[in-house]
């Protein structure tokens, strides 16, 4: 049955900065940009935001920096949250608490990034992250995403038989989804025998295996359904928010790294909204690489364990399958704004707004965090069409 968070909020404006390998502007002047850009799309003048917050990991700009530049001096609301992809959703899932029990009216959620021209998210200039377990990693070279991911990939793998042709093709369809997207950074199509070719960067993973490094700055305004009404575009309803975890599953003793926190966490989500997966019109999984694609579809819902492998090879996941996933090219070929990107594209499938690749028909779409590896948590949105 749908209880708590369900329909007392919505997301009424989206605003993106350029996906680039060079932005050659600060990561303050990025979140401004993205800030602007959704307060336009929803028509709101910007002294109406009394609410800012941000998850952050590397380069980032705090909360209450960015209020300040805006010019707000009472912000009602604001959180600077440590945190990687995995608290990605879970930070708009916080702001729609916060607008649903009255704490604020508008709230700003954004991420700014310059994770390729600044402090890259594979660990070239990246100081350390202020986590326990760095410590014991950093003196065996074990620091960079690609190498934490892997682990876990090869042993989902060698688990349930999965191979490069179930990986190369996330990456293929991504890549095709990318080439209506003008935002996209990746827009030219590859093949398998592209895939195959591009070369290894930490076994299993090859590069097209990789989400891209990306300057970039992404922003979204959440309020309750009545004030987005009201706002310039239609409103995009919150149905359930949820995040999970607490614990790294590298220390934490898990029995079996072949499923995720976010399989533990998705029942709620779902009993939240008092849907199920086959009510989903499609899906952005968090995509930092290939294989949580594959291990999100199982811990989801959407196929048995050790089921990915043959979901993808027969094409359930293009935007002609049964659940169309990442139509803007995700992580891999739009660019990588820390999971933010996912949750703007939601909202523009279910306005009707995305072109080319727009989904048809979408009325219900998820869109999750990092499933839980490396930094311990985990969120995820649903999110539903007004009326």
């Amino acid at each position: 049955m749908a209880s708590g968070l369900s329909g007392k909020a919505a997301i009424a404006g989206i605003g993106y900065t350029e996906f680039s390998r060079n932005s050659g502007v600060s990561t303050l002047t990025l979140a401004l940009r993205a800030i602007m850009a959704a307060l336009d799309d929803a028509g709101l003048d910007p002294d109406k935001v009394d609410g800012i917050a941000t998850h952050r990991v590397g380069d980032s700009i705090p909360a209450p920096m960015v209020a300040t530049t805006l010019g707000l001096t009472d912000p009602h609301y604001y959180v600077d949250h440590f945190g990687g992809g995995g608290s990605s959703h879970g930070l708009v899932g916080q702001a729609a608490l916060a607008v649903a029990s009255g704490v604020a009216d508008h709230v700003v959620c954004y991420r700014a990034i310059n994770a390729r021209s600044e402090f890259r998210m594979g660990g070239t200039g990246r100081p350390l992250v202020d986590h326990i377990e760095t410590q014991y990693q950093a003196a065996y070279g074990y620091m960079a995403p690609p190498q934490y991911y892997a682990m876990m990939a090869r042993a989902y793998m060698d688990a349930f038989g999965i191979d490069e042709r179930h990986l190369g093709a996330v990456a293929i369809s991504q890549r095709a989804n990318a080439a209506h997207n003008p935002r996209a950074m990746m827009r030219d199509p590859i093949s398998f025998d592209d895939y195959c070719a591009s070369r290894m960067i930490a076994e299993p993973f090859r590069l097209l295996d990789c989400c891209l490094e990306t300057d970039v700055g992404v922003a979204l305004l959440v309020t309750t359904p009545e004030r987005a009404r009201d706002l310039r575009k239609p409103a995009v309803i919150v149905d359930a928010a949820a995040w999970g975890g607490g614990t790294t599953l590298q220390s934490a003793g898990a029995p079996d790294i072949t499923t995720s926190y976010a399989a533990r966490m998705a029942p709620r989500l779902f009993d939240m909204a008092g849907i199920g997966p086959a009510d989903v019109d499609f899906a952005n999984f968090y995509d930092c690489f290939t294989f949580s694609v594959l291990m999100q579809l199982e811990d989801y819902g959407f196929c048995g364990k050790g089921e990915a492998g043959g979901f993808v090879l027969d094409g359930q996941h293009r935007m002609d399958g049964r659940l169309p996933v990442n139509p803007h090219g995700g992580f891999l070929s739009e660019g990588y704004a820390h999971g933010m990107n996912h949750i703007a594209e939601a909202v523009q499938q279910l306005r009707g707004e995305a072109g080319g690749r727009q989904v048809r028909d979408a009325r219900i779409g998820l869109s999750t965090g990092a499933p839980g590896y490396v930094g311990g948590v985990t969120s995820a949105l649903l999110l539903r069409r007004d009326g």
